[in-house]
């Protein structure tokens, strides 16, 4: 049975010097695993796949081939930075599928937070099989898999990237992160050149915007989601709070409500407002937004937003809430 403890004499990668040897260790490693054959990666555009992206970049080049699948319920931007790193800098053999409508078309009508996460993760599988099913050669799976994956399934591996592919692939698994923890990836990911705006990229769930625009989705209050939550990245960030809030976040529900635009009334939807501090996920406080910032967002997004007329501010901690709202 494969080792899935992490050896106790294993230093923490805390610096540039223990990452960069981690790193030199990790591609002879997986040069002598690997050889001349060619690795499969789903490539989310999250810390963990692009690190090891970058990681088999260096190991192997052109015989990685990444597949980024587009289920259009990712941020602003986040497929065009994908394919600008990974295509254009770093030479990757990418491979980008607009599946877009392929995902809202399955979700349409959809409204319980569970089916919408079952439908997502079934038709990514399905995605990325038909995507693999057309590549020659492909021996091994590259997944970002982290050690608390490994801690929170009980010693069974989770495999967070891609899981699930039918047995007959028979593909073998490389994972160079398993052992490290998130913090010591991004050491990792700083290490090896990749932007911060990845390697410090805020936890996204799994489904993504899915679980952020409430209930049934629908193209208009997704397409709110991804405006106002790019609003309110772009304001943290300014206003020097995106280092100091573990987690923000906008959320757009399934009602909508009287308001006055322009001279004129509307029935519009409420955009809500997240903003917690924690550490481990288990309990959250509500970080203490200045009041003049919140009426600044509130200005850009119901100017900015189509659709919208009202910005509210979720003040409730973990517990009684949750983090995520679905």
């Amino acid at each position: 049975m494969e080792n899935n403890k992490r050896p106790a004499s294993m230093q923490r990668i805390t610096t540039p010097e223990l990452a960069n040897a981690f790193i030199e260790e990790q591609l002879g490693a997986l040069q002598a695993k690997i050889g001349q054959k060619k690795v499969l990666l789903a490539l989310s555009g999250g810390v963990d796949s692009s690190v090891v992206a970058a990681l088999l970049i260096r190991a192997i080049g052109q015989n990685l081939v990444c597949v980024h699948v587009n289920h259009g319920l990712l941020r602003k931007g986040e497929p065009e930075q994908v394919i600008e790193v990974f295509r254009h800098q770093m030479n990757a053999n990418l491979i980008y599928v607009d599946a877009v409508d392929r995902f809202l078309d399955k979700l349409a009508g959809v409204a319980d937070p569970e089916q919408k996460r079952k439908i997502i993760g079934a038709e990514f599988i399905r995605v990325f099989e038909e995507e693999a099913r057309k590549l020659d050669g492909i021996e091994f799976l590259a997944q970002g898999t982290i050690y608390p994956d490994i801690l929170e399934s009980d010693g069974v591996k989770a495999h967070h990237n891609v899981g699930g592919l039918p047995d007959d692939l028979q593909f073998e698994l490389v994972e160079p992160l398993k052992f490290l923890f998130k913090d010591e990836v991004r050491v990792v990911g700083k290490a090896l050149d990749l932007p911060d705006n990845m390697v410090f990229r805020q936890p996204f769930p799994g489904p993504g915007l899915g679980v952020r625009c409430l209930g049934a989705i629908t193209r208009d209050r997704l397409e709110a989601v991804r405006e106002s939550d790019a609003i309110l990245r772009e304001e943290f960030v300014k206003n020097g709070l995106a280092d100091k809030v573990w987690q923000y976040f906008t959320v757009v529900p399934n009602f909508r409500s009287v308001g006055i635009q322009d001279g004129k009334r509307t029935f519009a939807y409420p955009v809500i407002l997240r903003a917690v501090n924690t550490t481990d996920a288990m309990t959250a406080t509500v970080e203490d937004i200045p009041f003049s910032l919140l009426q600044h967002i509130t200005k850009r997004i119901t100017t900015e937003v189509k659709g919208v007329n009202r910005v509210l501010y979720d003040l409730t901690p973990k517990p009684s809430g949750t983090i995520e709202w679905e």
